[in-house]
């Protein structure tokens, strides 16, 4: 499709995808700059005027109020991330940062998390001031730096700092909900209402380092191995909260599957299960390894990174947990750790956004649902903030959508932009 006749918000989405903003976590990242730039001029272009704070060289994050008709309204945040975790381009079948156009679709890091949203956000505003019209309410737009290494030098500095970018606002909007799944030969959009918690976690074994020709039970690694195998392995109880208990009963009504068995009723959402799965229980993934400098060499210690996301308030119940499965001469350091959160699925931006989306996709359901990851909300919510997962896609149901965050050959249909930019429009101009 020739970059004339592809619909806006497609556009400023595959400009943003080409701008590099890998973030590798632990303060190693391409940074944010550019691609903050390209969305600050985007928004002078419509007569506004961007506030910037770059706290750490390169990290930039920048946000500026929109004026609604009715200032006696609270404000509402629109609010993105512009880094993406990194792609290793022999994996995919595009160049991940090309802004690919393929197949109606677009490809690249960044197309599902979360530059699509980011331009849905830019292209909605300007539909509206475009056509001289203001939203109901202040909006509070805002795209942050390092989500992707949980905001330590974005949004969490952002709150520390800029506080009062925030003022008057009690609800947010950002990414992973509002997009559609299969449920059997039907079709339903979850909205999220919640987030675990997340731990990270790094496991250090200790031994004797020696040459590696040696008779030597002390060794480090394999005391290491043994502990990540352990908690790799481990399958950590069913439980349900709230919201996934809401989860798990609509989507049985609507799949005919008995509601007692969670799993089952997941596997009828197909490629949305794990995602699903992921929001029953808490996980404790492995995904790193580090130890050693030579091959004849054993070395005197060994660390492994551990993915930890607890369902929310479970997280000291969680850590002891995993001290007693890896045992006690394992040391178990926190590297990072934020809050879990769950927020009513009832009020009027529930109401609002869930009857945006029944204008324009009528008669499918709604339902809440608890993300096993987690946003910038986290932050904002320090501030008193509610915070919802609201990137409106009308996906088709043959694409593992769930399976693109952080996945090979990330991408998006682009009239599944379009309709996500109808969707959002209409929820600004009229909430």
């Amino acid at each position: 499709m020739p970059s004339s006749e592809l619909p806006e918000v497609a556009r400023v989405a595959r400009d943003l995808i080409r701008f590099d903003t890998t973030n590798f976590g632990e303060g190693r990242a391409h940074g944010e700059r550019e691609a903050a730039e390209y969305v600050g001029a985007y928004l002078e272009a419509l007569g506004l005027r961007p506030e910037y704070y770059e706290p750490i060289p390169r990290r930039t994050n920048l946000s500026v109020r929109v004026p609604g008709r009715n200032r006696d309204k609270p404000a509402l945040v629109l609010h993105g991330h512009l880094d993406v975790v990194p792609a290793v381009a022999d994996d995919w079948s595009v160049d991940p940062f090309g802004g690919v156009i393929r197949d109606g679709m677009l490809w690249g890091r960044g197309a599902v998390d979360m530059k699509d949203m980011d331009a849905m956000i830019l292209t909605s505003v300007a539909e509206l001031l475009r056509a001289g019209e203001q939203p109901e309410r202040d909006l509070i737009l805002t795209f942050f730096a390092d989500e992707e290494n949980g905001g330590v030098e974005g949004s969490q500095l952002v709150v520390r700092d800029r506080p009062h970018w925030f003022d008057g606002a009690t609800e947010a909007i950002s990414e992973v909900g509002g997009y559609s799944i299969p449920v059997g030969e039907q079709r339903a959009y979850l909205l999220q209402v919640g987030e675990k918690a997340l731990v990270w976690l790094r496991l250090r074994a200790r031994g004797t380092a020696g040459h590696g020709s040696r008779f030597h039970p002390d060794n480090a690694v394999t005391r290491l191995a043994e502990a990540v195998a352990a908690l790799g392995r481990s399958v950590w109880p069913l439980e349900l909260t709230a919201t996934t208990r809401q989860t798990v009963d609509g989507l049985a009504a609507l799949c005919g599957v008995d509601p007692a068995d969670p799993d089952a009723v997941a596997d009828a959402t197909g490629a949305a299960s794990g995602f699903l799965r992921s929001t029953f229980r808490t996980t404790t993934n492995p995904t790193g390894l580090v130890a050693g400098y030579k091959h004849n060499v054993i070395p005197d210690a060994a660390v492994a990174t551990i993915d930890v996301r607890t369902l929310p308030g479970q997280e000291e119940r969680v850590l002891a947990e995993i001290q007693r499965i890896v045992g006690d001469d394992i040391e178990v350091e926190i590297s990072h750790r934020d809050i879990g959160l769950e927020v009513p699925f009832h009020g009027e931006l529930v109401e609002a956004m869930v009857g945006a989306l029944e204008r324009h996709d009528p008669g499918v359901p709604v339902l809440p649902y608890l993300m096993g990851g987690g946003t910038d909300n986290k932050a904002l919510a320090e501030l008193g903030i509610a915070g919802y997962g609201f990137a409106p896609l009308r996906l088709p149901t043959d694409l593992d959508f769930t399976g693109m965050f952080h996945g090979v050959d990330e991408r998006v249909p682009i009239d599944a932009l379009v309709f996500g930019q109808r969707v959002l429009t209409d929820l600004i101009r009229t909430y």
